[in-house]
């Protein structure tokens, strides 16, 4: 297996033990930047690692930014792309068991070092149960389907 990680500056420090942790686990990990602590933008990163995700170059990603919330929010437009932003052990194990999330989103600013890493030990291990999970994430790619073909358009206002 190997993943992909990103960081906008506010998670620059947490994403930097994250390579530590997956380097002495000998897991291989492509660093996509940032590369310090200079301000950047989070979308500029989510759109590195999702697109990958998205296109199947890789299996799983992992983004950071102060609160995971913008990183959520732009990994989560590509399609096939499940982001979850994990923020204790249970988000992290369900995220995998009933979602097989493949994004992992942390919020630096909002978790300590040990819990973000303990996160990122759960949602390694954790296998995805399929069964009437994986009925609901069919239902979901028929979802992602039926907008790309213009099946599904916003609700129009009736103001």
């Amino acid at each position: 297996m190997k993943i992909t990680i990103a960081s906008d500056h506010a998670g620059y420090d947490l994403k930097n033990h994250m390579l530590s942790y997956l380097s002495e686990h000998q897991i291989a990990c492509d660093d996509l930047g940032t590369d310090g602590n200079d301000s950047v933008d989070y979308p500029d990163f989510a759109l590195k690692v999702a697109s990958l995700v998205s296109e199947g170059i890789i299996e799983q990603g992992i983004l950071i930014c102060g609160t995971g919330i913008g990183m959520s929010i732009t990994a989560n437009k590509f399609p096939g792309v499940r982001a979850a932003l994990c923020h204790n052990l249970e988000t992290a194990e369900v995220s995998r068991r009933h979602n097989d999330a493949n994004i992992l989103v942390l919020g630096s600013r909002v978790l300590d070092q040990p819990l973000a890493l303990l996160i990122l030990e759960t949602w390694l291990k954790t296998p995805f149960d399929g069964g009437r999970h994986q009925r609901r994430l069919d239902k979901i790619k028929k979802i992602e389907q039926a907008i790309k073909n213009g099946e599904i358009l916003p609700a129009k206002s009736s103001q």
